[in-house]
């Protein structure tokens, strides 16, 4: 092959001219289309209905009595909590079943001619989807991200309609919530004959330095016509700052029907490498020339870094050795179900990283694209998970994934690799999770080893791993199978593990799920050879709770990302920011759980206080009603630092001490009943996008601003002016309110509620009232 070098350019205009256009909406107009890649949003102006339709597929087919609605959408998360609802404690008591999406849309007869694919990130679940009445294909796990091609079957021109059947009708199907429905985005790509394969590109970096780094590029071409081309491709790279630093060119004959592999290595001097503190991001840009003529184009964002794992001292980024601090998370986000907004889990993720987690683990299934593209800017360590269950099904889970996994463990497992590779935040691949198959056979063996080795084949540069359950038990430590691993996960058991590395001290181990007992993290602080723990779970989940219960309490943070007394003392444990927290037990003498307010449910009963304070200082003052209780060290087991009082109304602070200096104070005041209602939001200014929300945090309050939290109030939530309400909520975990109303009780003194801008300009004004409480409003400017 011959090597094409082009002249650099010398500003940010050749990033202006990649052709990957994007289109809001359902209609496609004719006008002047760019020549290579178009991509256009295929959100809007969808027709749903619940229920099985026969002859729904067809073009022709009247659906005016059907819901019109945009996409993403859960229908699931919309439904009422019943206990009879066949979903049962892994779906939350939510309804499930068959559903049907339909949306038509104009062809323009520019297109005619070039090559017309749907790109699904999610369909939920059992997805069969149709083109003015062909059957595309069919696909069981609703987890992945698939993509069809149109061409063949479209009307240019004209009219045509897609449609989509989704089958969730056979429960129970998973032991959390699933949700139901197109939950995640969809969009239309145009391409020439001779395109970049769906996702075609893989940046890696198998050499780095501080001085230079080598960028490895591998890219798949596919020549869709019926003769021989003769293609140019043409690999440029840009700084964080959008200038162009590397490029290489090559050009080959493709024949036709011929897909190719071609392989480019660049050199990046003086890289600014990815890591936690400073996630710096390149933009590598491929360019398809036939003729000089551009065919395709693609952008794809990756980062510059290297990272290893040793047996004895763990996890090393850019050769730092760093302790992973991860939690691992479910799909669902609450009141919104799986259909997330992108700013819902930012505010998710900056809430983690606040408190010390650096990690997440994909539990127990792959996310979708943008949430990973928000880990690899915002600097987290990405566990990405393929499989809940390989051929063995578990309790609750009837019709799961065991079902498919002969016939799709291989097309999913590709489509995971292949979609995910270039994320610099994945830092493994993970197989499996509590797999119940029998690990001690032959067969066993074997389906271990052709999952890793296609994932090696297709990513060789991540470690593989898997959350081995009980693993003493199933003899997966004696019996050869986890010398086959990577890097050796375990869930729970945390002694087990240890004693694990000490009997294997050329095992690389990790945490893959663990508790939040400080015995677990006692021995993860006091043994480097574990690389990390990854808590169950970040945030509470919807599913795997029984009733009346429709979430359970594993979460550092509750469902509507309220904290908890754990939040503040993982934050003790993992965080380098000097906090200090307040509890006392809710009742007299040391009964009952922890509460962090001054405000006992019953004045006349409640004498002796038992304090608890959470704090990473050295020592801590305690100050009741303006006197000192004394002076108390941090013990060596981080364990709280413990105070009795009798109980007077007024003030408690605690103040944390490093070094003899004032770092840290928390303060409470005893509260009266609630007579006002204190607003705040996640952020100020929206965009008129569906990923763009703002969470409204209520707290009840008395006449001095303190926080009540005994007189829990219903209270209703207004929005006027440009924007909408998404859902309400307050974390309660046995709360069966729906998430799609305007009316909320609150818990603890404390709700929810989520809303989004519907107009490109404007303000957004939420007003809160309830019985017996001052209403109170905040204002949202809507900014583009």
């Amino acid at each position: 092959m011959t090597t094409i070098i082009y002249k650099k350019w010398k500003s940010l205009f050749s990033l202006l001219l990649i052709s990957i256009f994007i289109i809001s909406g359902c209609k496609v107009d004719d006008h002047d289309y760019p020549s290579s890649r178009i991509t256009i949003s295929f959100n809007n102006d969808w027709m749903f209905m619940e229920g099985d339709h026969e002859g729904a597929q067809a073009r022709r087919f009247n659906d005016r009595s059907w819901r019109a609605l945009n996409v993403p959408h859960d229908w699931s998360i919309e439904g009422e909590f019943d206990q009879n609802n066949p979903t049962g404690r892994g779906g939350g008591y939510l309804p499930n079943g068959i559903g049907w999406y339909r949306k038509s849309f104009d062809i323009p007869s520019a297109f005619e001619g070039r090559r017309v694919f749907v790109h699904f990130d999610g369909l939920m679940a059992n997805s069969d989807v149709y083109i003015n009445g062909e059957h595309l294909g069919h696909r069981p796990y609703g987890y992945v991200s698939m993509e069809y091609e149109l061409t063949d079957y479209l009307r240019y021109g004209r009219s045509n309609t897609i449609a989509v059947r989704l089958d969730n009708s056979k429960q129970p199907a998973s032991r959390w919530y699933t949700g139901a429905g197109i939950y995640r985005n969809v969009r239309l790509i145009v391409k020439n004959d001779v395109y970049i394969d769906n996702w075609g590109t893989f940046f890696s970096t198998p050499e780095v330095s501080e001085e230079s780094a080598t960028v490895r590029v591998l890219t798949t071409l596919k020549n869709s016509s019926d003769r021989i081309q003769q293609v140019h491709l043409n690999t440029l790279i840009h700084n964080p700052s959008g200038e162009l630093v590397s490029e290489k060119g090559t050009a080959f004959d493709l024949a036709a029907g011929e897909t190719m592999d071609i392989e480019h290595f660049i050199e990046v001097r003086d890289p600014q490498l990815w890591s936690l503190d400073s996630p710096q991001l390149y933009t590598g840009v491929s360019r398809v020339t036939i003729d000089n003529e551009l065919q395709d184009d693609l952008v794809t964002n990756f980062g510059i870094r290297s990272f290893h794992f040793e047996s004895a001292t763990g996890f090393y980024l850019n050769d730092e050795n760093i302790r992973i601090k991860g939690v691992c998370l479910h799909h669902d986000a609450g009141a919104v179900g799986a259909a997330v907004p992108l700013a819902i889990w930012e505010e998710r993720l900056n809430q983690l990283q606040s408190i010390g987690i650096n990690a997440i683990r994909l539990s127990h299934n792959p996310f979708a694209p943008e949430f990973l593209e928000l880990c690899d800017r915002m600097g987290f360590i990405v566990m990405n998970e393929s499989f809940d269950t390989w051929r063995a099904r578990k309790n609750h889970g009837d019709y799961g994934y065991q079902l498919h996994f002969d016939e799709w463990w291989e097309e999913d497992t590709r489509s995971i690799v292949l979609r995910d590779r270039n994320h610099p935040s994945i830092f493994m691949f993970s197989i499996g999770n509590e797999i119940r198959d029998n690990l001690d056979n032959e067969q066993g063996f074997e389906t271990f080893r052709m999952q890793y080795d296609l994932i090696h084949k297709l990513d060789g540069t991540r470690p593989v791993t898997m959350g081995l359950f009980r693993p003493n038990q199933a003899n997966v430590y004696q019996n050869g199978f986890a010398e086959m691993m990577d890097i050796v996960g375990q869930n729970y058991r945390e002694e087990e593990l240890l004693q694990a590395s000490i009997d294997n001290p050329h095992w690389k181990v990790i945490g893959t799920e663990n508790g939040h007992t400080r015995q677990a993290y006692l021995i993860w602080r006091d043994n480097p050879a574990i690389a990390g723990h990854f808590l169950w779970t970040g945030f509470d989940y919807l599913g795997e709770a029984d009733w009346p219960e429709v979430s359970h309490d594993f979460g550092l943070f509750d469902r509507a990302g309220f904290t908890k007394p754990r939040t503040y003392e993982r934050e003790s444990w993992w965080s380098d920011k000097p906090m200090i927290r307040i509890f006392r037990r809710e009742q007299h003498l040391g009964e009952g759980g922890l509460v962090d307010d001054w405000t006992p449910t019953d004045f006349d009963t409640y004498d002796e206080a038992h304090i608890e304070i959470y704090t990473n200082c050295d020592e801590v003052e305690l100050i009741f009603n303006g006197e000192s209780q004394g002076i108390r060290k941090r013990p060596a087991d981080h364990s709280p630092i413990r105070y009795r009082l009798t109980f007077q109304p007024g003030s408690i602070k605690a103040i944390g001490r490093i070094d003899g200096k004032d770092v840290a104070i928390h303060e409470m005041q005893t509260a009266m009943p609630p007579s006002n209602i204190a607003l705040s939001a996640s952020k100020n200014t929206l965009k008129n996008d569906w990923d763009d929300v703002a969470i409204v945090r209520v707290m009840l309050t008395d006449e001095n601003g303190a926080h009540s939290p005994n007189f829990d109030r219903p209270l209703t939530f207004n929005v006027s002016g440009n924007g909408e309400l998404i859902a309400v909520d307050n974390g309660q975990r046995d709360s069966h309110e729906p998430f799609k109303t305007n009316v909320r009780r609150t818990s603890r003194g404390q709700a929810i509620a989520i809303v989004r801008a519907n107009a490109d300009v404007g303000q957004i004004l939420v007003s809160v009232s309830g019985e017996g409480l001052e209403e109170s409003s905040i204002e949202i400017n809507i900014n583009q």
